[in-house]
């Protein structure tokens, strides 16, 4: 074993900054051992260096992040201070002053992968960031090794532990959506401010991520079609819990069927209860991914919090390390499919529509009609109402979504139509 040690710098030191720093002391006899060299912390820079930080030397603490990456003896970086900037200039200058990088950034990956990956293929060093999908769980790592001679078509699943948990409360309890984020948010699950989890910005950004490496073409985030979940009422699970379904926020990345396109989407579905993903419950995340020779995967774990998502930069840690330690690099981007990502209006798949509609003759005729004469086949109908107001649910077979759009803008229209209380798609049969 080589006896001098590698050095790391760490950006950031909150919640997973922290653990970070923890395990690497408590276990730096283990990771020693794994790696072939010791590891050793060299700095940790902060906003508030006064905050006591247990278990860290207060010498190692700065607030001189950019100081810190360009030190010049700082073998690999750690980047747990998310956002766009000051992270994606301290990545940029960590390659340019001899460092590798592991991030949990999902954002900064999402959006500026590309431009990232050639920075460090232009110093020789590594990026790895597979904390910044879904905490403990690998997800990143099988996609672009394991299943590097295979061909994915699909990655479908449930890759945010707050929304999971809010549904999941929904669903069992008859909870609404308010009340059940109040109970998310008490319990820590949700953040003072949830919007980039409940209107599905971070799941989005972890669907741009995936569908990257799953289909070797570059997916930014503004190609993901995003539809959060504040709108989904405990009316919906009712039904779907007619239909023999449940609710979930679902990222769904799909290769088209004749191989030309991809899509990327975020957005709340109704699933079949003997689907695996209907018992995912809690904060729990679960992805499946769907490929030629190995069929259907399934990863389930934690996706968030400290520790998990700790779990998953040490891994990487770990890697980088032996890279180095070697002379090598790991894994850079891939993306010479170069697919192009068709917009949502070319999506497939099954729809839920529930209209407010005038209880009287003729009405499913006329709604009949406005879905016939837009290319969308009816599956089923259940109709209830009393004192002149109806309730019409009709489940579609699988037609675009541009042609679904067009039929609900024509039933909008219609004298009979009261209102369209609500529109989810119908996914995993």
């Amino acid at each position: 074993m080589r006896t001098r040690p590698l050095k790391v710098a760490l950006l950031g030191c909150g919640v997973v900054g922290s653990k970070v720093a923890r395990i690497m002391t408590t276990h730096a006899a283990d990771l020693a051992a794994r790696i072939g060299a010791p590891v050793e912390l060299a700095g940790v820079a902060v906003r508030r260096p006064d905050k006591v930080r247990e278990g860290i030397d207060p010498a190692l603490v700065t607030t001189d992040a950019t100081a810190l990456v360009k030190r010049g003896d700082i073998d690999v970086v750690v980047e747990v201070i998310g956002g766009i900037e000051p992270a994606r200039t301290l990545i940029t200058t960590a390659f340019a002053h001899g460092a590798s990088v592991v991030s949990a950034n999902k954002a900064l990956i999402a959006q500026d992968g590309a431009a990232l990956h050639a920075a460090a293929d232009e110093h020789g060093k590594d990026l790895y960031y597979e904390a910044a999908v879904a905490g403990a769980i690998p997800l990143i790592r099988p996609l672009r090794e394991s299943l590097a001679g295979d061909k994915v078509n699909r990655v479908l699943g449930i890759v945010n532990g707050t929304t999971n948990f809010i549904l999941d409360a929904m669903d069992s309890t008859g909870a609404g959506y308010q009340e059940a984020l109040d109970e998310a948010t008490a319990l820590g699950y949700a953040e003072a401010d949830p919007t980039a989890d409940v209107e599905g910005f971070d799941a989005a950004a972890k669907a741009a991520i995936l569908a990257g490496i799953a289909f070797h073409t570059r997916v930014r985030l503004d190609d993901v079609y995003r539809e959060g979940m504040t709108e989904v009422t405990a009316a919906d699970f009712a039904s779907a819990k007619e239909m023999g379904c449940t609710i979930k926020l679902l990222a769904i990345c799909e290769r088209a069927a004749d191989g030309g396109s991809v899509t990327a989407r975020v957005h709340p579905a109704m699933i079949p209860l003997s689907h695996p993903l209907a018992n995912v419950r809690e904060a729990y995340n679960a992805v499946f991914v769907e490929s030629d020779a190995a069929g259907q995967l399934m990863f389930y774990g934690p996706g968030a919090g400290g520790s998990p998502t700790a779990s998953a930069v040490l891994g990487d840690l770990v890697a980088v390390c032996r890279n180095r330690l070697g002379g090598a690099t790991g894994p850079g981007e891939s993306a010479y499919a170069a697919l192009p990502v068709s917009p949502m209006g070319d999506v497939v798949t099954r729809y839920h529509i529930s209209l407010d509609v005038a209880d009287k003759p003729g009405v499913l005729a006329q709604v009949a009609t406005v879905f016939a004469e837009h290319g969308v086949s009816i599956d089923t109908v259940r109709q209830s109402g009393k004192d002149g107001e109806a309730s019409l649910v009709v489940v579609t077979h699988r037609a675009s979504d541009a042609a679904l759009g067009g039929t609900v803008e024509a039933l909008r229209k219609l004298d009979t139509v009261r209102g369209v209380a609500s529109i989810m798609r119908v996914e995993g049969e």
